[in-house]
């Protein structure tokens, strides 16, 4: 008996071909969004600055001694705007390049069940939009911004490294898939911090919006590392490691809208 055409798509769902047609839509529309944010977004700016070590002049005459204090220094100011839509442009160019010039090289890695391209984007992208998530959270240290941005991109790098190093395992190790985890959550707990402080020791007027990105992008974020484990796992459709690979298009697309948009409606709406 013939198999029926929904038989056979179920058994073969995703094609190279298919995730090539993907990678072509999601370049366009990531840059639509990013071109759209630039259009219509106010202009919000959020300051960044340096904290240092100074000597006291009042405070060391008094001690009859040398006196250090804390002191800041404003550095330069961070268009919100420009930085949501430099997120939705890395990811379009990303996309843009898989489905050109180095498709070839793209589909070979997939086969191989690797994707380098994805975790270097996602270094890139995904560290940006941290920042963007840390600037609504009070954030304005230049160190601690830089940090924020190096741990997600350690995080990312590491799920490249997870999959360089399991190559050809029947029985993966899940060691660098748990040091990334550690190092993606600490961001989290820096946000937390500051609202805790905010509502402690400031007013604790947090704009609603706020916790709904916190909210949305936490179990967004959280779906990239339940995805992988899927993929190692081989649970269900897992098994095919391009249903995750379109996944991971499905998640950046989404985590990416969803941020982009809730921050317009929440600080650059006109």
């Amino acid at each position: 008996m013939a198999k029926t055409s929904a038989e056979t798509k179920q058994k073969n769902p995703i094609t190279l071909p298919g995730l090539h047609n993907w990678n072509v839509w999601l370049a366009f529309i990531h840059a639509i969004q990013g071109a759209v944010i630039l259009l219509l977004s106010t202009t919000k700016v959020f300051p960044v600055q340096t904290s240092y070590l100074t000597l006291d002049p009042i405070s060391s005459e008094l001690a009859g001694h040398p006196v250090l204090s804390g002191a800041a220094r404003h550095l330069f100011d961070i268009n919100l705007g420009y930085l949501v839509a430099v997120f939705f442009f890395m990811s379009a160019i990303a996309h843009a390049v898989i489905a050109t010039i180095y498709r070839n090289r793209y589909e070979a890695d997939l086969k191989r069940k690797i994707n380098k391209a994805r975790w270097i984007e996602y270094a890139l992208s995904a560290s940006t939009m941290m920042v963007g998530i840390a600037v609504l959270s009070g954030v304005a240290d230049l160190s601690t911004l830089l940090m924020i941005f190096a741990l997600d991109a350690i995080m990312n790098l590491l799920g490249l490294a997870m999959e360089v190093y399991n190559q050809g395992k029947n029985k993966p190790n899940w060691l660098v898939y748990v040091i990334g985890c550690v190092a993606g959550i600490v961001p989290w707990f820096v946000f937390g911090f500051y609202v805790w402080a905010a509502n402690i020791y400031g007013s604790g007027d947090i704009p609603s919006f706020v916790y709904w990105i916190y909210l949305s992008m936490f179990v967004l974020f959280s779906s990239f590392a339940v995805n992988m484990y899927l993929q190692y796992k081989k649970v269900g459709k897992w098994k095919d490691y391009l249903y995750g690979e379109r996944m991971y298009m499905v998640l950046s697309l989404v985590a990416k809208t969803l941020l982009a948009w809730q921050i317009f409606a929440g600080a650059l709406r006109p």
